[in-house]
């Protein structure tokens, strides 16, 4: 497709934004892949695929095509969410339907390859789903892609592009529609009519705290001032959470476009896309899109004759978690260090600059190009009551489908653990899985029925937060994820305010008392570690009270959460100082099984205490009161005589 094509249908849909799709005829064929001459096979190169040999995967590809001559393309795109299946390769040839594999590695490209260009399903390789193409031939036995079990339970909005079209061609990005929401909303709309459609929507702020965003929009709306911005927070911090990464991975354009209606509802004519250093590849396919979009006037001055000046820039940041919330965000953003500011005044009056600013995140603005076409009542009409959309969640930890999935808001936890994502793994039990990362709280078992829902997961003592799930099996022990989540917060705080610079210090320290072997203490440390545990509770509610900023005020939260839903694990490592998930290494117990012992003195030499005792060729044992529980003897032991309690 050449580029005064795509120009001109640019301009076409400006003057007629009622027409439908920018694109149509053959060329939208052609970009969209409805029909192919060649084999076309594209490759999830997202960080997940990756991570997982994509890069490999790719190089066996094409070997196999030079080798066989023959001529195809090879795409890569992002990821589609089934993280646990990657690399995922789909093939597409001509007159068939586009087919997608799991788990292709390097060694198994061959194999595939052999059977698919004949038209046959291999045996031994897994077969995942078929996406559909008008007027083309059906894989017999092959799923629907709206009919595999990880994808027919998800309404996919935000992530409908990802891994599907190329993230960093334009031409296919608009010809699935992208960029026509922008141009109809600045032809057609006013920017308070905006402001009141994406109010009127029930969107709600999707980074964590909530908020209704239109009623943000009109406080910077209406403020009077010479300049105003808009910043995409794309700096997700939270352990387990990678849904930002992979929308800008796998589809930066509408991601762009969003940022594109935000700031037309606002008047913003400057923004930022803050996103972290350790997001490479995110960063640099946002580059690309960019770049692509000042190219066909989509960004710049006087866009398309309308008179409306845009531009993106990008700020990369260092990786602090505290940047995640607003203010810091901005003074980051100004090159100052990375610390919260007392609020009022808000950033949507005095921001970025001391200008009227506001600030959302990527999931947030990318359910924009969703609302304006399809107008408001459609994407009412998912969710609950104050709850409207979709959102996304990632899912890790102690579950069989690893990945992204995005459902409607109103969908139990129940359903995204164990109807897509498919339970936890092993035959294990199911304990609890944390939600809303260091901010959030757990949800147990009996919770499970829970809605994704702002106010229900607040009723339970959790939050929505940016979306990370991580799901605990019962060889987990909720103390250490209370002392991980706590030693993450502690070591990020920014250190201004008081209660969270010393108070998540101090709950930390009681953490690591709790979970550390006391034999060794002096009196004086044994009351101390009672006094500490006394005052747990107490503690984190002084911080949640008293910090400067939303994310001290939430720190407590793991521990909080924790205590409340498994305070019977909190009282075992306290007073019988065990840990039932033998986790806790410094409370492990080791015994000898004398009856299996063979007196080979291995134990006993290794140790680094000279905990064990005995004669060779006689059964060993251990002395608790010198024992560390480091591990060393049932490492080295050769006759399974360690007994762990």
């Amino acid at each position: 497709m050449t580029n005064t094509y795509i120009n001109n249908s640019l301009n076409s849909f400006y003057n007629n934004p009622e027409a439908g799709r920018i694109i149509k005829g053959e060329e939208y064929k052609v970009v969209s892949r409805q029909s192919v001459e060649k084999p076309i096979i594209y490759v999830g190169a997202g960080t997940c695929g990756l991570g997982a040999g994509a890069s490999k995967t790719i190089s066996s590809i094409k070997s196999y095509m030079e080798s066989h001559k023959i001529d195809t393309e090879i795409v890569e795109v992002g990821c589609i969410g089934l993280c646990s299946a990657e690399p995922i390769v789909d093939i597409q040839l001509p007159g068939f339907n586009r087919i997608a594999f799991g788990n292709i590695t390097e060694e198994k490209v061959d194999s595939l390859m052999d059977s698919i260009l004949n038209m046959e399903i291999p045996s031994g390789i897994g077969t995942l789903y078929q996406l559909p193409i008008e007027n083309a031939r059906n894989w017999d036995a092959v799923l629907n892609f709206k009919d595999y079990p990880y994808f027919k339970n998800q309404k996919r909005l935000v992530l409908q592009n990802c891994g599907i079209l190329n993230p960093v061609s334009i031409a296919e990005f608009i010809s699935a529609g992208g960029y026509s929401s922008y141009l109809k909303t600045i032809k057609t709309k006013s920017s308070m009519e905006v402001c009141n459609m994406v109010e009127e929507s029930g969107l709600r702020g999707r980074g964590g705290g909530g908020f209704k965003t239109g009623t943000k929009w009109k406080f910077a709306h209406n403020t009077e001032a010479d300049q105003k911005y808009l910043i995409c927070n794309a700096d997700e911090g939270d352990p387990g959470a990678f849904m930002d990464r992979a929308v800008i991975e796998g589809d930066p354009h509408r991601l762009l476009e969003g940022m594109m209606i935000a700031a037309y509802g606002i008047g913003a004519s400057n923004s930022y896309v803050y996103i972290r250093a350790e997001y490479p590849l995110a960063i640099e396919r946002l580059k690309i899109a960019i770049s692509q979009a000042k190219k066909y006037g989509l960004l710049g001055e006087n866009i398309f004759g309308s008179g409306i000046d845009f531009e993106i820039k990008i700020k990369v940041g260092a990786g602090a978690f505290v940047c995640g919330e607003e203010t810091a965000l901005i003074n980051s953003v100004e090159g100052k260090r990375g610390m919260p500011k007392p609020r009022p005044p808000f950033p949507a009056v005095k921001g970025l600059f001391d200008k009227p600013t506001v600030i959302n995140n990527v999931e947030t603005l990318s359910c924009l190009p969703e609302i304006i076409p399809n107008g408001v009542d459609a994407f009412k009409a998912i969710g609950t009551e104050k709850s409207k959309g979709t959102k996304v969640f990632a899912l890790s930890g102690k579950v069989k489908l690893t990945g992204l999935v995005e459902v409607p808001m109103g969908t139990t936890i129940r359903k995204v653990i164990f109807d897509i994502a498919g339970g936890v793994p092993n035959n294990k039990k199911f304990k609890s899985v944390q939600i809303g990362g260091p901010s959030g709280g757990c949800i147990t078992e009996e919770n499970l029925d829970i809605e994704v829902d702002y106010d229900s997961l607040l009723s339970i003592g959790a939050m929505m937060g940016s979306g990370g799930l991580v799901v605990m099996d019962e060889d987990t022990c909720m103390v250490d994820v209370a002392k991980f989540f706590m030693d993450f917060i502690q070591r990020e705080s920014c250190g201004k305010c008081i209660p969270c610079r010393e108070g998540t210090s101090r709950m930390l320290e009681i953490l690591e008392n709790i979970t550390h072997k006391p034999a060794t203490y002096s009196k004086n440390e044994a009351l101390e570690r009672f006094r500490g545990v006394t005052q747990l509770e107490k503690l984190g509610k002084v911080i949640k009270e008293t910090s400067l900023c939303g994310l001290g005020q939430t720190a407590p939260n793991p521990v909080l959460s924790t205590i409340k839903w498994f305070r019977d694990e909190y009282e075992e490592h306290i007073f019988d100082r065990k840990c039932r998930a033998n986790v806790c290494t410094e409370l492990r117990t080791f015994t000898i099984d004398v009856d299996k012992c063979t007196g080979c003195t291995v134990c006993a030499k290794k140790c680094p205490t000279d905990a064990i005792i005995g004669s060779r060729k006689s059964p060993h044992f251990i002395v608790e009161d010198k024992c560390i529980s480091c591990g060393t003897c049932y490492d080295v032991c050769k006759f399974d005589s360690i007994v762990i309690s």
